[in-house]
């Protein structure tokens, strides 16, 4: 999809607190990011809080899987992970009041982009801010925390003593990975993709068990591996996309040898030739086929493979205490220092619609925007 950017304002004026937002809109083979108005109630809702935004988080926005659950719309807000001050709260509230830092990630069905100087939320999509953590950190290290906490305890249940495989660990959702397995007494091997990655991810402390220099000769990943968990596999594998078939997996090799970083994908079979017995694996990939040769390997080896799809927190409320758990977990390890994301540096609001483009077309792993 070729994606191009204009920056309009509605034409429409309602009355009532109108606010500018970053929103994108889909015509034909074409994403456009659009500045446009959004109109605030007079009277909060009676669990609702209005946030004077300080810090907006920018991650890719899956077009195929809103329309899967039928939040396609002709403007999508963008800028969903937030930081900011509470100016007034709904008569029913009780969490929050006035003054309060708080973080939080704006549901699937919201109309507000983060993007916006003010926007209300329902208490409940919302935890305290850690004093000393800056707005523009959290922000920027909010979902690929949920990601992580996902991954590893929803999904694989890790426990002390487990081996891990993180792929990408130098990428921001990878660091989360390796410093909260770390944190539990996981051993951790992961991959780089550069030089320059390798040498950040050896310099890491607590430091993992193996850096797999995947971007100088990516079939040395299995014997490495292997080598270093005395030929019984790992018991986790965190992947960030999958090779499925050869002919691509021989194809993102050579383009590794003609750049200095590029996106390297573990191919499926790899996967699961380095799985030990019982071990987890948990995909991103969302089109993950598994022929039948793959399917009685995994059989043999009573493995197990799980989708990893952060946004389900959102799209129901069946575990809203054990979302609002898991972020403020977040909050406690990032100011206790046990998770320590990498740092961003923030853009402008006038740049956000460019930092955005960015971040759809995967030039950049992440954005920040400071409001």
């Amino acid at each position: 999809m070729n994606i191009n950017y204009i920056r309009i304002s509605s034409e429409k004026h309602l009355g009532g607190n109108n606010m500018k937002g970053l929103f994108c809109q889909i015509s034909g083979n074409e994403l456009k990011f659009v500045n446009q108005e959004t109109t605030l109630p007079e009277v909060l809702g009676s669990h609702d809080v209005r946030i004077h935004v300080k810090a907006c988080g920018l991650s890719p926005v899956d077009l195929k899987f809103l329309e899967d659950v039928g939040l396609q719309r002709d403007a999508i807000p963008l800028g969903r992970e937030l930081a900011g001050i509470v100016q007034q709260v709904g008569p029913k509230v009780t969490f929050f009041q006035p003054h309060d830092e708080v973080v939080g990630i704006l549901p699937l069905d919201s109309v507000c982009s983060g993007l916006s100087d003010v926007i209300d939320m329902n208490e409940q999509y919302l935890v305290p801010k850690a004093e000393k953590l800056s707005c523009t950190s959290v922000a920027a290290a909010l979902e690929d925390g949920l990601r992580a906490y996902s991954a590893l305890h929803t999904h694989a249940r890790m426990a002390a003593g487990q081996t891990l495989l993180v792929a990408d660990g130098a990428s921001p959702f990878g660091l989360m990975c390796i410093q909260l397995a770390c944190y539990h007494g996981v051993k951790v091997l992961t991959t780089s993709h550069s030089q320059q990655q390798h040498t950040f991810l050896e310099q890491l402390r607590p430091s993992v068990v193996r850096v797999i220099p995947v971007y100088k000769n990516p079939s040395e990943l299995l014997p490495a591996v292997m080598e270093e968990t005395g030929g019984l596999g790992v018991d986790i594998v965190v992947d960030q996309g999958v090779s499925l078939q050869e002919k691509e997996h021989r194809e993102e090799q050579d383009k590794e040898e003609g750049e200095e970083e590029a996106t390297f994908h573990l191919h499926k079979h790899d996967i699961i030739s380095l799985l030990a017995v019982g071990g987890h694996w948990v995909t991103s990939h969302q089109d993950l086929q598994l022929d039948p040769p793959d399917s009685r390997l995994m059989f043999l080896k009573s493995a197990s493979v799980s989708f990893l799809n952060p946004q389900v927190w959102l799209a129901s409320s069946s575990q809203q205490g054990r979302y609002l758990h898991i972020l403020r977990d977040i909050m406690e390890k990032m100011s206790s220092g046990i998770l320590r994301p990498q740092p961003e540096e923030a853009v402008p609001l006038q740049e956000a619609a460019a930092a955005m483009e960015d971040v759809q077309l995967q030039r950049k792993k992440k954005a920040v925007v400071e409001m």
